[in-house]
């Protein structure tokens, strides 16, 4: 498409929080860049923190990094996944880093002593995170506004909205309702009036719904599609089902079939052309349902009550399971419980162990004795960022008879800190977005089997952590076979470590999830999966 003018997509959310906003967004993204569109997708989020850095993931799941650095909400993990290209921190913005920015213009005096309100300040603002992204040169930016329409934090956005829409002007944007259908077993039917109040909220903020996308455990009889048609002032083929699917990765395709993207081009008065080309998407469907091994992977984790808080690998893990027509079926974990009962209990019977990031103490104890299972019994292993620390913490006690060795996040006393704090760290106060974030390079040792896996010399990953491997003890831990071998170049950070004569014992410092997509499964994953198999 040649470029005209930036076309804006915004998608509200009415009923109920959860209901796949990010799903809806990323699966209409998918749509539109199949078609030939240069589409990007950013989440306006109404909590006052400046960024899910310093959230508690039981309360908000994981915390997703992009290659800029960006602590980002989860969603923005799924818009990679689905489009396969990277976002930034422009494309995830927060009311806290809203106000924060209008806060520093009045302490510099920018606003020439007038009184700061949330109109026309605070919107404005807004305003301008939103369009921000256009110049990078999007044919269509999709904008989700986290929360549901109503919520007291999300008025400011919504007014934004409004007063976008009316800049813009006629055809140059557009409004996607997501809503809930609930279902009464008691008489058997669809209610529509919780959407209609939704969508009345918002027309009494002055926006009107241009599409209406409906959850829905059942499917909308045409009556029922009739009636949110004329009630909520859309046309009948505006309003969308959006069933409960088995993968979140079949609701483009669900969409598709009712020509939710033709719909939204013509709203945009953009171009239909040809139709949108999901053959690889399709292929990839068809493997995930018709694999033709299975694996069971012990996740060891503190948080896995609330399986978002591992999110981009539970996603990694279908991504390469698939490519490799592998089922890999997820035992979760939580390792408090291996302290208590044991590793053998928890994981005699898995086929592969994967040691999960995390911070703080809580655990840590389980996770190394997994890591001691998996050394001891050949398990294939795969220690990702803080499982990294967890295993040169086991080697250390067990193999190096260093018996008071520990990561100095845990005990700052230790005499043996094998995982110490980093050098640019210690004069930190602050936590929010202050960790060694985004993307970094690591270069592989030749012969190495991460050399062999990636196919590459060097790599480029990105990392969200405060500590790192202590070389002090590198010579020791080579001399007795967990090798140091991926290094930073300019810094000779340590970034990966492998032990020999085990089928697969990796360690990496960095987060490989972040970077897997359907598109692109994660070469690491798609080995560890390999070496999985092979032990079953």
């Amino acid at each position: 498409m040649s470029k005209k003018e930036t076309k804006y997509i915004f998608v509200t959310g009415g009923v109920t929080s959860s209901l796949g906003k990010g799903i809806v967004s990323a699966s209409l993204g998918l749509l539109l860049k199949s078609r030939g569109f240069k589409v990007t997708i950013q989440k306006l989020d109404p909590y006052i923190n400046i960024d899910p850095g310093t959230l508690n993931p039981y309360e908000h799941g994981e915390c997703y990094v992009t290659e800029d650095g960006a602590e980002t909400d989860l969603d923005l993990g799924h818009y990679e996944r689905f489009l396969d290209s990277p976002t930034s921190q422009n494309n995830n913005v927060t009311t806290g880093k809203i106000y924060q920015t209008v806060i520093e213009k009045e302490r510099k005096g920018d606003f020439l002593g007038k009184t700061v309100q949330v109109i026309p300040h605070i919107t404005n603002e807004i305003k301008r995170r939103i369009k921000m992204l256009s110049k990078k040169d999007y044919d269509i930016i999709i904008t989700e506004i986290g929360g549901t329409v109503g919520d007291i934090e999300s008025l400011p956005y919504i007014e934004s909205v409004r007063q976008l829409q009316w800049e813009l002007g006629k055809n140059n944007s557009m409004v996607i309702h997501l809503t809930l259908l609930p279902y009464l077993a008691s008489s058997g039917e669809l209610k529509t009036k919780p959407s209609q109040h939704s969508v009345r909220q918002l027309m009494e903020s002055g926006i009107q719904a241009d599409v209406l996308v409906c959850r829905t455990e059942h499917t909308i009889p045409k009556e029922q599609k009739a009636k949110l048609a004329q009630f909520c002032n859309v046309g009948l083929g505006n309003v969308i089902e959006c069933i409960d699917m088995d993968t979140i990765y079949e609701v483009p395709l669900y969409l598709q079939k009712q020509n939710f993207d033709e719909v939204v081009l013509n709203e945009l008065n953009l171009p239909v052309g040809k139709d949108a080309n999901l053959k690889d998407w399709k292929t990839f469907l068809k493997k995930y349902k018709n694999p033709k091994k299975t694996v069971e992977i012990a996740l060891v984790g503190k948080y896995v009550s609330l399986q978002d808080s591992y999110k981009s690998i539970a996603e990694a893990f279908i991504h390469a399971g698939s490519d490799m027509e592998t089922e890999v079926k997820v035992r979760w974990v939580y390792s408090g419980d291996i302290e208590a009962e044991g590793a053998e209990k928890l994981l005699k019977d898995v086929d592969g162990i994967l040691v999960a990031p995390g911070f703080g103490d809580r655990g840590i104890e389980g996770k190394i004795q997994a890591a001691k299972y998996a050394r001891e019994n050949k398990v294939p292993l795969l220690g990702i960022c803080l499982g990294m620390q967890i295993m040169t913490i086991e080697f250390a006690r067990n193999v190096l008879q260093l018996s008071k060795a520990n990561s100095m996040e845990f005990d700052t006393s230790t005499p043996d800190p094998v995982i110490s704090l980093m050098e640019e760290q210690k004069n930190v106060v602050d936590k929010g977005g202050t960790m060694r974030l985004g993307a970094w390079k690591c270069a592989l040792k030749a012969g190495s089997k991460l050399a062999e896996v990636y196919g590459a010399k060097t790599i480029s990953e990105r990392h969200r952590h405060r500590y790192e491997f202590n070389s002090d003890y590198k010579k020791d831990f080579e001399e007795k076979g967990l090798v140091p071998t991926g290094f930073n170049p300019e810094t000779e950070l340590v970034e990966t470590l492998e032990l020999k004569d085990h089928p697969f014992y990796v360690g990496v410092q960095y987060h490989p999830e972040y970077k897997s997509t359907v598109a692109t499964p994660h070469p690491l994953f798609k080995a560890f999966i390999s070496a999985a198999v092979k032990g079953k």
